[in-house]
């Protein structure tokens, strides 16, 4: 809960602050809940696995710890709903949390592969019914939430199963373990994935051949058709609307924040950083351009850090970007990843959850000055 105790913790940091470090330390990073934070004992927690396999798990954290190769992955971790603020202000009205820039964080995991947690519980995908798609739903029944009765996701099991998905169960994240806020003692990762996947707190690994029914499942994180304009009109969407499940590819800009005032250099040039993210497992990211004219001409910004650990990260990069002075002004970033998806237009499709905006990053109601 928020300090006060009246309604679940949900924060972002500036998002310069944000972007000042490669790995988002774990009291930096945004917050997002649907009810309490629970505050369990990790020598007696654990993990149930059944559903559609032939050995059912219970295991506490010290097996997935010792029982288990342990894999570490970098990768980002979104909110459906970061930049919702710029959809809601620039497009129309949306519902949800009014996020900024900043409900992102990119961190070191840590933990057993959830592949071979599944394999250990007699998943047999060889043998499977090649027709019927099985999910993976993940459960939390430690504390009741705002919509339901208990926090569940599933994703299908084709985005998290094989090895080169890379989902962990994580112990552990930028080498410390996990916090309270953060999924103490598991949570799943899912590299590529939208974050309300994610679960925190895990209690329940089910193998099933339909979608959770969870109402975070069902009833939200979907990406509604234009004509769901208010709550009564999207009654009839949400059966027949898919799961969000892909993060978009997305940019943001941190520096100069909106409304800021800037000083030109003497080469007439604003200094811009911001960070980007590929679309799903399309990374890693490739290229960021950066306008500081409208979108009339662009620059290639210098991008941070190394492919090698990059396909399912953030990239932080730097751009100097020409611009004249005056009031009223804005910068424009575009990203493109290694498939070429691109942020190919200044807006994405409105939807009334206003759920996975990827429009180009944007900083507005600049004064800049010489």
């Amino acid at each position: 809960m928020d300090p006060s105790g009246q309604e679940p913790l949900n924060r972002e940091p500036p998002t310069k602050t944000l972007v000042s470090q490669f790995l988002t330390p774990q009291d930096t990073s945004y917050d997002r809940n649907h009810g309490q934070i629970p505050y369990i004992n990790g020598e007696t927690h654990s993990v149930r696995v059944n559903g559609l396999v032939k050995n059912p798990l219970s295991l506490s954290v010290d097996q997935l710890r010792s029982d288990f190769a342990q894999h570490e992955v970098t990768c980002a971790l979104e909110c459906a709903g970061n930049r919702r603020h710029t959809m809601r202000t620039l497009m129309k009205e949306v519902q949800g949390i009014d996020w900024a820039d900043a409900a992102i964080m990119n961190c070191k995991w840590k933990g057993p592969r959830l592949r071979d947690v599944l394999l250990r519980a007699g998943l047999c995908v060889d043998t499977a019914d090649q027709e019927m798609e099985l999910h993976v739903a993940f459960a939390s029944y430690q504390a009741k939430c705002q919509e339901d009765e208990w926090f569940e996701a599933s994703v299908p099991l084709k985005m998290c199963f094989p090895a080169e998905r890379e989902a962990i169960l994580a112990l552990e994240v930028n080498d410390s373990p996990l916090t309270n806020n953060h999924g103490y003692p598991v949570r799943v990762v899912l590299p590529g994935i939208v974050g309300v996947r994610w679960v925190k707190w895990i209690d329940r690994i089910i193998i099933q051949n339909h979608e959770s029914p969870n109402v975070y499942q069902q009833r939200d994180y979907k990406m509604l058709p234009p004509d769901a304009v208010d709550s009564k009109s999207a009654e009839k969407y949400w059966q027949s609307t898919p799961p969000m499940y892909d993060m978009p590819i997305n940019s943001a800009i941190a520096v100069p924040a909106d409304g800021a005032t800037v000083t030109l250099s003497s080469t007439s040039t604003v200094e811009v950083k911001g960070y980007a993210i590929p679309q799903g497992a399309d990374g890693p990211v490739t290229r960021v351009r950066v306008s500081g004219d409208g979108g009339n001409s662009w620059v290639d910004a210098q991008l941070e850090g190394s492919d090698e650990i990059m396909k399912w990260c953030w990239v932080l990069w730097t751009a100097n970007v020409k611009m004249t002075p005056g009031g009223q002004r804005e910068i424009l970033s575009c990203a493109t990843d290694a498939k070429s998806n691109s942020q190919e237009s200044e807006h994405s499709p409105w939807n009334l959850r206003g759920i996975g905006y990827s429009g180009y990053g944007r900083a507005r109601d600049l004064t800049v000055v010489e």
